[in-house]
């Protein structure tokens, strides 16, 4: 329901439904155009009634496993194949390897994680593999595209690409804000998430060239987020104002248990010291596909 950058403004799980009322205000500004908004008394209402069916929606399915954890070892593979240095994916190699990642796939669907047998660490590698591997399929099954949300699916300007239940784990049906929110956001709290999980577009954290695994999650991660920090495309910490992506404001309420403020969160990850004096501006959201190509290379090296 509704675009991801809404669902990304508030950290929606663990919140009681009247929590999403103090936001209607602010949702009927957003989307509704203020002759429509006089036009329909019961407005208000209906937009808490969607807000609340998103939260909903979000929740992941429960699903009965008893395995054991996997490798991920052939999306590894893959990624080292298909994807360079700057995180931008050969789409047309993916496709010509489809059965490969098919077979990744169909292993993750038949093996969801459970409590009994896979760790803590174990679990996240899995899900944030899952997102990113079932991400690259839903582009390979429309490319060519110029953009994940050209993928149209539901009701216009209520459900989004994000929505599509186009894959099952464990026999239950899925979509990607399922893994994202109803999962990795709330069940582990860990802001770090947020540099790993790729959705396929320039703006979003560069696709790493190898899959998380539970041995190493703590340091990828920590790769991942200083990477994103100090990418002069996605950031520029070190301009005045201090411009950074909206991925820090549409998530900033996952990083506040951890960070007084956004000041203190690049200062963990940059490489040079940061003037907290500067004021902070966020950077247009860039939606283009992140497909190899000479024009985005160029454009990420800032040329």
């Amino acid at each position: 329901m509704f675009s991801r950058q809404t669902i990304h403004d508030a950290k929606w799980f663990g919140r009681s439904p009247h929590y999403f009322g103090r936001h209607i205000l602010y949702l009927k500004k957003v989307w509704i155009p203020e002759p429509l908004q006089r036009q329909y008394t019961s407005l208000t209402a209906l937009l808490l009634l969607l807000v609340v069916t998103t939260w909903t929606n979000c929740s992941a399915p429960k699903v009965a496993s008893d395995s054991q954890p996997i490798s991920h070892a052939s999306w590894d593979s893959l990624l080292r194949k298909h994807v360079d240095d700057q995180g931008l994916v050969n789409y047309q190699g993916m496709t010509a390897d489809s059965s490969l990642l098919k077979e990744y796939l169909q292993l993750l669907a038949e093996n969801p994680p459970n409590n009994q047998s896979w760790s803590e660490a174990e679990q996240m590698a899995y899900w944030i593999n899952a997102y990113n591997a079932f991400t690259i399929k839903l582009v390979v099954d429309h490319y060519p595209i110029t953009g994940l949300k050209e993928i149209k699916n539901g009701v216009p300007f209520v459900n989004s690409v994000w929505d599509i239940k186009f894959f099952e784990i464990g026999g239950e049906a899925f979509d990607l804000n399922n893994i994202e929110h109803g999962i990795l956001r709330k069940e582990y709290s860990d802001p770090r998430i947020h540099f790993a999980l790729v959705c396929a577009s320039l703006s979003c954290p560069k696709l790493q060239r190898f899959a998380f695994t539970a041995d190493r999650l703590e340091e990828q991660l920590d790769q991942a987020s200083r990477e994103f920090v100090n990418d002069t495309f996605r950031n520029n910490i070190y301009e005045n104002p201090i411009q950074l992506s909206k991925i820090l404001s549409w998530y900033w309420m996952d990083f506040r248990d951890t960070y007084d403020s956004r000041y203190d969160f690049i200062q963990q990850y940059a490489e040079s010291p940061i003037d907290t004096e500067n004021d902070i501006k966020f950077l247009d959201y860039n939606w283009r596909l992140n497909e190899q190509s000479p024009k985005k290379r160029a454009l990420l090296q800032g040329n």
